[in-house]
């Protein structure tokens, strides 16, 4: 095969508008000793595309930085760029970052915003009794609305489905991240620059000077964006946010780790959400599994459980499994998402003033009818929607 550069730019186009075309959600670029590949990860999962000719590992590279705008000669350390690529008849924001490795770099092409249009709230899965509870939420003039989850868990696009619902001529929306990932029009998005000190606190703290209505920090990484983001809260500003942790009771205990005062956060967070993102089984493919695996499933179901879901147990019960066809990977095509969805109550407020332990927010939560990951994930399987296997990978965490 050649190795002109126009043979790396082909390449490039193809790999890239494969990805596009099978929804990938990144596309990886790795290099060993003796091999060159590309990876995508469809639905959360890795996945081989194809060994370009380890000869044009060089030249493809080179092409990626060049649209990237990155250094192409830098080779030592690590960079981020951006490419607006045509893909028919519109732009994809792409985003690269590249890794000096042992056997040469490694770049990572993160597809953004394929759609430029935000799915609505129960499109992203959330059930009627949730997203009433999040609107209700966000639809109020000031507070802390914090989601969490996992890294690729979706959390970003919630943000901007709810960003979505506010911006309005009358709303002044700012936005704060590292870096931005979808754009909103009428909103003012700020990409923070660490190497040249705009940083979140920085960025925040010169928001709070533009008369903002509706912030949104992509992530609240230290004591200091917390705090700040805890005192927009408390003085007339709606704050949305993301935290890593495994469910909502714990996001609390963690304000309260980083350095918050628990009367700061007991005033400021009005709802926390904890999310994943699970398979959705095949339409196509998918088979019901037999009435002794449906008695065995619904057994195995506590009073809790059944609390959560008693309105889905009242018809009947179908639960389906993966087969797998041509139209689909293995049984599953496509993703939706899992919901905790945890308004602070004044029963939670109290406790969180009395610093009470994690287990006795998560069970004062559970009294109040918040469901925990697993529970929502059930309602999915009753929903064939996807299977019992996915939902207890992706929720070991309750």
């Amino acid at each position: 095969m050649s190795t002109s550069p126009d043979t790396a730019v082909k390449a490039i186009d193809d790999l890239l508008h494969l990805a596009l075309a099978q929804g990938a959600s990144d596309v990886h670029f790795e290099s060993g000793e003796d091999f060159f590949r590309a990876r995508f990860r469809i639905d959360g999962l890795l996945r081989m595309a194809g060994s370009p000719p380890i000869a044009l590992r060089d030249a493809m590279v080179s092409r990626l930085k060049v649209l990237a705008r990155m250094d192409i000669a830098e080779k030592r350390l690590p960079q981020d760029g951006r490419i607006q690529y045509p893909y028919f008849d519109r732009t994809v924001d792409l985003r690269v970052s590249s890794l000096p490795t042992w056997h040469g770099e490694k770049l990572v092409v993160r597809i953004l915003n394929v759609s430029r249009e935000r799915p609505g709230l129960e499109a992203l899965g959330y059930e009627a009794d949730d997203r009433d509870k999040l609107v209700q939420a966000i639809e109020r003039p000031h507070g802390l609305i914090l989601m969490t989850g996992p890294t690729g868990s979706g959390k970003t696009v919630s943000l901007y489905s709810c960003l979505e619902l506010l911006n309005r001529t009358e709303v002044n929306i700012s936005t704060v991240e590292d870096p931005s990932e979808i754009h909103l029009p009428g909103a003012n998005q700020v990409t923070i620059n660490e190497r040249a000190g705009l940083t979140f606190a920085t960025t925040l703290r010169a928001l709070l000077r533009q008369d903002p209505d509706v912030i949104m920090i992509g992530e609240i990484r230290d004591l200091e964006t917390a705090e700040i983001a805890i005192q927009a809260a408390q003085t007339g500003h709606l704050v949305l946010s993301t935290l890593h942790t495994n469910d909502a009771p714990s996001t609390l205990a963690r304000l309260r780790h980083m350095g918050i005062a628990a009367f700061n956060v007991a005033a400021s967070v009005s709802l926390v959400t904890a999310q994943r993102l699970v398979r959705r089984l095949c339409e196509q493919c998918k088979q019901p599994i037999d009435d002794a695996q449906l008695n065995d499933f619904l057994t195995a179901l506590s009073e809790q459980d059944r609390a959560s879901m008693a309105s889905h147990l009242q018809s009947p019960t179908k639960v389906y499994k993966a087969i797998g066809c041509d139209a689909c990977d293995k049984g599953y095509k496509g993703r939706i998402g899992l919901y905790q969805i945890m308004p602070i109550s004044n029963g939670l407020q109290s406790l969180i003033l009395q610093e009470k332990s994690t287990p006795i927010l998560a069970a004062q939560a559970a009294s109040e009818g918040v469901r925990t990951l697993r529970q929502a994930g059930w309602i999915k399987v009753l929903q064939g929607i996807t299977s019992r296997e996915e939902v207890m990978a992706l929720t070991n965490h309750g």
